[in-house]
């Protein structure tokens, strides 16, 4: 039971990256899903978040406009997709998973991906 992001990688300004959070062992279906990111000496910082229907979105303001997140429960991925990417981009970005109901509470981290942005 995890998740695995992937699909990070070295781009420079103003590209673009798509990151997938997959879900192995379990559905994604009921699971509200954020993308966190953590540069080097920084605290880890949320970056976006999709609730498990998909209805609603949440975007920091520093990549609002720039970022997408979107979800495929049939593929049981959850994407980031990234454009305009600027170097204060650049961190490990983690996947995030959590589902919750009267008595019973899951979650999920996925390990990081690096993006790097070159100036």
């Amino acid at each position: 039971v995890q998740l695995q992001a992937s699909g990070g990688g070295l781009v420079q300004t103003g590209g673009s990256l798509r990151l997938s959070c997959a879900a192995s062992g379990f559905s994604l279906h009921y699971y509200a899903i954020g993308w966190f990111r953590q540069a080097p000496g920084k605290e880890r910082e949320g970056v976006s978040l999709i609730s498990s229907s998909g209805d609603s979105t949440f975007y920091a303001d520093s990549v609002k406009g720039r970022f997408t997140i979107s979800r495929d429960n049939a593929q049981n991925t959850v994407y980031l997709q990234m454009n305009m990417l600027k170097p204060e981009d650049t961190a490990v970005y983690y996947c995030y998973g959590w589902f919750s109901r009267p008595g019973l509470t899951r979650e999920y981290w996925g390990q990081g991906t690096q993006v790097t942005v070159s100036s």
